[in-house]
């Protein structure tokens, strides 16, 4: 790959990070034991009614397994920006050739071609 075609390739992982982060914080706190931890936070429930606490759980209980997706994608993307600073971005984990450019640009944080993949 090119330095230009990283550098952009670079943009869009930052820019995807950003999202992610400002997407965790509407809804989690982040947590830095252990690295790249959020957690979900949990709703004051005091003085509502039964129904506005059970609803108020349920929300927060559907918000878990959100937090922990973008958490993987976050990593990902985290991993995959030490990968530039490296110069060992954009190699497959599994076979150790180069990941095609059309796959990064879809998804910059891939660890895998599309053989290795499957």
């Amino acid at each position: 790959m090119t330095k230009k075609q990283i550098d952009t390739l670079k943009k869009n992982l930052e820019e995807n990070k950003k999202s992610l982060e400002e997407t965790l914080r509407r809804f989690a706190k982040k947590d830095d034991k252990p690295e790249g931890d959020w957690d979900t936070i949990f709703p004051k429930i005091e003085g509502s009614n039964m129904e506005e606490r059970a609803d108020e759980v349920e929300e927060y209980s559907s918000l878990l397994p959100v937090e922990y997706a973008l958490e993987v994608k976050l990593k990902n993307i985290n991993d995959a920006l030490t990968k530039i600073k490296k110069k060992k971005y954009g190699i497959c984990e599994g076979c150790g050739k180069e990941i095609v450019h059309k796959r990064l640009l879809i998804t910059p944080e891939t660890k895998n071609c599309r053989n290795c993949s499957k």
